[in-house]
This record gives structure tokens, C-alpha cells and sequence, in this order.
């Protein structure tokens, strides 16, 4: 059996097993903490504790998947921080490029759990049953979340082994992959022009369509131009995209790490 997190932890003992059931003002309440929206300037959420009891402050001029993550994210301080104050920005909530170890991103990993907890997510995403960004949106309606919240959720416990890359016009922001994906396939840091990630990002369309594409578009690795994967990109911004990358076949996996460079 998997050892449940903190924030699944807390939902079992409150009887939530169902999506819709995960109200966070409720949790929150339970835990000691009242949430309040209202307009914030210098930041987009903040939580003032004292004892066992603690504000959590949103902005509520943020839309509300948005607004359901940062007040989890400020939960996660009250269950990890407590006794701290934080006053968050906009780029420390969900901000995927900072260190695991930095608080925002510990708090970002309990809002991860409150909100699409495994025991919930893993069957759901299981029937859909393929990482794409249709299942994304099917997901993130259900949860109510972000589409890139809920796309990392896919791709690190979903159906078929897969990455997530972002990129903006100036390259590469981040990416995340799970364990099961060896470590040296590593994503170029600039989108190939042939691409459907790069039509995607400079293109009208909003979303590409799932197609195979070669690995050595995506690697600078030896013995890359052997492999294919299946492609699809999603714009969350006006020059930014998300791609998902599925592995096809278990040989990438297999893949021993020697002969290889990457451009970071």
C-alpha cells in the first residue's frame, strides 16, 4: 500500500471521497484557519497565524482555480510553517523552477495533494487512460484546477509514462518528469522548428494535436534519432505553451546512460 501524504491524510479523516467534496474554506476551518478573498496589492495570497489559529487572505481578483490553489498552497504553510507568517506573490505560487526543498515549492506540493489527491486522481485519470490534453481538461473540470497543475498531476502519476515541458519564446522554462523516466533524456532548452510545439508557440492555435514525432526533436542525445514519441502542446499564455511527451514503448526506459550530451 502507498503511504498517503499529509494533506491525504487529513482529507480521509474528514470522510472526502469524491471530487466535489474537497471544500477548502471547510478543511480550512477545521484546521483553525478562516479564508477571506479580497483585493491584495504586492501579493496574491498571504496567511497570519497565531497559536492554532490563522487568516489566510486571497486576491480576489485572481480566477478561481488559481484562487483554490493559492489558498491550499497557504495551507500547506500552516501545516508545514507553522508559526511563520508568509506573504506570497504571484511567482512563488506554482513557480515549478524553484528548489523542491524552498518552502513555496513544499507548500506547492501539499496544495497538489489537498486539492487532486491521489486516492481521487490515480482511478479517474486511469479510466481515461491516456496523457493528453483533452484528459487534462477532463481532469481540471473535475478537480477544479489549473491546466498546468493538473497536467503535472497526469504526467507524474498518470496512465502512460510522460514528461512535461514549458517553453516561452525565449526557450525553455521548466519541465518535470517522473521517476520512471530516466534522468538523461533531458529536453533540448530550444523548441525544434519542425516541431508541432513550435507551431503551437508561434502559431494561432490554442492546442496541437497528439502526433508521433521523432525523439532527436526533443534530445541532443546519441542514438535519440532511433526513437519516437507521441507530442502535444497546450497555450496557457500569450507566449507560453505546455507539451506533453509520452514515451512510447518501454525501450527509452530501458535506455543505458552512456554516449550522450545535452545542451542545458
Amino acid at each position: 500500500m502507498r503511504t498517503l501524504t499529509a494533506a491525504e491524510r487529513l482529507l480521509q479523516s474528514l470522510g472526502i471521497s469524491t471530487p466535489i467534496d474537497i471544500d477548502l474554506e471547510a478543511i480550512a476551518y477545521d484546521q483553525g484557519v478562516l479564508v477571506t478573498y479580497r483585493t491584495l496589492q504586492g501579493c496574491e495570497a498571504r496567511i497570519v497565524g497565531f497559536g492554532s489559529r490563522a487568516i489566510v487572505t486571497v486576491d480576489d481578483r485572481v480566477i478561481p482555480s488559481r484562487r483554490r490553489f493559492s489558498t491550499a498552497h497557504e495551507l500547506g504553510h500552516w501545516h508545514y510553517h507553522r508559526g511563520r507568517s508568509f506573504i506570497c506573490r504571484p511567482d512563488d505560487i506554482g513557480n515549478y523552477r524553484r528548489n523542491p526543498t524552498d518552502p513555496e515549492r513544499v507548500a506547492d506540493g501539499y496544495a497538489a495533494d489537498l486539492l487532486m489527491p491521489r486516492y481521487l486522481f490515480d482511478p479517474e485519470a486511469q479510466k481515461i487512460g491516456k496523457c493528453t490534453f483533452e484528459a487534462v481538461e477532463a481532469l481540471r473540470k473535475l478537480f477544479r484546477t489549473s491546466i498546468t497543475a493538473t497536467a503535472i498531476r497526469l504526467v507524474e502519476f498518470g496512465p502512460e509514462p510522460s514528461m512535461l515541458v514549458c517553453h516561452g519564446k525565449s526557450g525553455r522554462r521548466w519541465f518535470t518528469r517522473p521517476k520512471n523516466i530516466p534522468e538523461h533524456w533531458f529536453p533540448q532548452a530550444d523548441l525544434d522548428a519542425e516541431s508541432y510545439a513550435f507551431e503551437t508557440l508561434h502559431g494561432q492555435g490554442e492546442r496541437s494535436r497528439r502526433a508521433l514525432i521523432g525523439a532527436d526533436a526533443w534530445f541532443d542525445r546519441r542514438g535519440a534519432d532511433r526513437f519516437e514519441l507521441y507530442e502535444q502542446s497546450q497555450k496557457i499564455s500569450e507566449g507560453e505553451i505546455l507539451t506533453i511527451l509520452v514515451f512510447k514503448g518501454n525501450e527509452m526506459l530501458e535506455e543505458s546512460t552512456g554516449g550522450y550530451n545535452v545542451r542545458r
